[in-house]
């Protein structure tokens, strides 16, 4: 049996694809046929992407919502279900980060934090996996991190939040894999991004990344677009509640 890549056919939803790895994995599951529906937290927040998916040739819509919202998030799930009569493919993307020691946390950064980063990941499969329960058919993925494996400094949060994304990937696919329904997620390792800048800004703790990795680089957000494509294919039908990290062998160290 010939490995089927190809996504032409699919739509598929990609939350905070305004930028960074939302916009990779946006215009990655695009070049391999799937229609993609672009999310972001402001109106007009994802043109940038739109206009590169539609430099290549292809289509690509745009909606909004402020992930912090549970009514805005449920509201977005109604409206991509709308936009070509389903939803293929999740990807739970949109994301936030707050820095701070955890003896001054501002308890509602926290729960900021917790809103956007799970609370909206289990909100949109909840609404967008009911209807893939339906159709007997489909693929959640979720963006993990390294600090789903570890503790981070002065992340909280964040840590909390990408530790829950982990145990709720894990618990979708145990109750959704009867339905022909993968539940995955992809763990960036140390990538390029506006969410990683106080990192590469720190010189003393940039190196200590760099020194870690084994391919000797920071990753581009591009480098996760193949995880994201297999994931996203019929490539991946066996393939449930794994974690996989594309850290160029971060955690290998």
């Amino acid at each position: 049996m010939a490995l089927n890549f190809e996504l032409h056919g699919k739509t598929a939803l990609v939350t905070g694809a305004s930028r960074g790895i939302g916009q990779a994995l946006a215009v990655g599951l695009a070049q391999s046929g799937a229609t993609v529906i672009c999310a972001s937290s402001r109106k007009g927040g994802c043109d940038d992407t739109l206009a590169k998916i539609e430099e290549l040739g292809l289509n690509a819509y745009a909606l909004s919502a402020d992930l912090s919202d549970a009514d805005a998030t449920r509201a977005l799930a109604d409206e991509a279900l709308t936009v070509t009569g389903s939803v293929d493919i999740l990807v739970n993307n949109g994301g936030t980060i707050y820095r701070a020691p955890a003896t001054e946390f501002p308890l509602e950064q926290w729960q900021k934090v917790m809103q956007v980063n799970i609370d909206s990941a289990f909100i949109l499969s909840q609404a967008i996996g009911k209807a893939m329960v339906k159709h007997g058919r489909g693929k959640i993925i979720n963006i993990a991190s390294m600090l789903s494996y570890s503790g981070g400094i002065t992340v909280p949060a964040y840590t909390a939040s990408k530790h829950a994304i982990a145990g709720l990937t894990k618990a979708l696919a145990n109750e959704w894999g009867q339905h022909n329904i993968q539940v995955n997620a992809i763990a960036p390792g140390y990538i390029r991004t506006d969410n990683t800048q106080a990192l590469q800004d720190d010189s003393e703790r940039s190196n200590e990344i760099l020194k870690r990795i084994p391919a000797n680089r920071w990753g581009e957000a591009e480098d996760l677009q193949g995880a994201a494509v297999f994931l996203a294919s019929d490539a991946s039908a066996y393939v449930n509640g794994h974690i996989l990290a594309v850290d160029g062998g971060f955690l290998a160290r």
